[in-house]
């Protein structure tokens, strides 16, 4: 079954935390808190859903307005027992959607080791157009800037 893309349910929070300490466990994973705040500044969050369970989750905050707009996405994390299944693929078109609705150029990091993530940007129009030293903190690993090109909503896809 596919999961279903939705907006994220604060009550979900708890889940989100849970799912970096899988995710990111060396990497200085995300609080529950750190998700409340996100979505207290108003940042566009959505949740892959089987079931009722939350199996991912995403975020893009909005950096720069029209007519320069500019978002960067904030995280993407999947449930490592549903990898491999598309939830990547669909919270990452979801948030694509919300940029090409301004317009915006979107920028994102991703771990420099991260071939899996990195084939999926790539598919979707990123390129890699910078690398940050040590960016991920404690284990010091490298990420790469990846930039995809403003879209207008129509030209989407």
């Amino acid at each position: 079954m596919t999961a279903e893309v939705l907006k994220l349910r604060p009550k979900d929070l708890a889940r989100c935390a849970e799912l970096e300490q899988q995710l990111f466990p060396g990497d200085d994973p995300w609080s529950q808190d750190a998700f409340a705040a996100e979505l207290a500044q108003g940042h566009y969050y959505v949740g892959a859903y089987q079931d009722e369970l939350l199996v991912g989750y995403a975020g893009l905050a909005v950096l720069a307005r029209p007519p320069r707009a500019e978002v960067e996405v904030h995280t993407i994390g999947v449930d490592p027992a549903h990898q491999g299944r598309g939830v990547g693929t669909a919270l990452l078109r979801a948030l694509l959607v919300r940029a090409d609705a301004y317009a915006a150029t979107t920028f994102l990091e991703v771990r420099t080791d991260n071939e899996p993530a990195i084939a999926l940007y790539r598919a979707h129009g990123f390129d890699v157009v910078g690398v940050r030293k040590r960016y991920y903190q404690p284990s010091g690993a490298d990420a790469f800037t990846m930039r995809r090109p403003a879209r207008i909503a129509e030209d989407a896809g």
